[in-house]
């Protein structure tokens, strides 16, 4: 095989982020509750050189970071959305209206809930990866999935708590 392959990827990727399924994974894989995922490491190892159009995070309930809203619009044009109930349904909907604009979606869940989006997306063209913590993911969602990435905990930092008081 030919190291020296100068070939230009050019494939657009947005990436759904089921935030409340992939912090309780995480969270769960390193036995702490501050567990969160690093992006500033996981999404380019996700993009593997290819380009990111779209970043959304979907999470449920109200104690959602600001932080980490601006830093997914400061270091990749990204979004946060808050939902109502589980984040199923909004980011089903999201997928289906992005994918004709998009090659591939990586979505950030194990849920099984995931699956029918991923065999309708396929049946639509596009190409779709998941990403999660292997031991919490679905085994018919990575064997619906074009390309299973598993989410380790290198892919994660502890949130520091910091008070005042000593």
């Amino acid at each position: 095989m030919n190291d020296n392959l100068n070939i230009k990827i050019n494939q657009s990727v947005a990436i759904l982020v089921d935030g409340n399924n992939i912090e309780l994974s995480l969270q769960s894989l390193v036995k702490d509750k501050n567990a969160l995922v690093n992006f500033d490491t996981l999404i380019p190892k996700l993009l593997n050189n290819r380009g990111l159009s779209r970043l959304i995070y979907f999470r449920e309930g109200r104690d959602i970071s600001t932080k980490l809203g601006e830093r997914l619009l400061k270091n990749f044009h990204g979004s946060v959305v808050p939902c109502y109930k589980s984040a199923d349904i909004p980011l089903t909907i999201k997928a289906t209206q992005i994918a004709p604009k998009v090659d591939t979606i990586i979505i950030l869940s194990g849920d099984s809930d995931y699956v029918e989006l991923v065999r309708h997306l396929k049946g639509e063209g596009v190409r779709v990866e998941i990403a999660a913590v292997k031991k919490n993911t679905a085994n018919i969602l990575m064997e619906e999935a074009d390309l299973f990435t598993p989410i380790t905990e290198e892919d994660c930092f502890i949130l520091k708590h910091y008070s005042a008081k000593k």
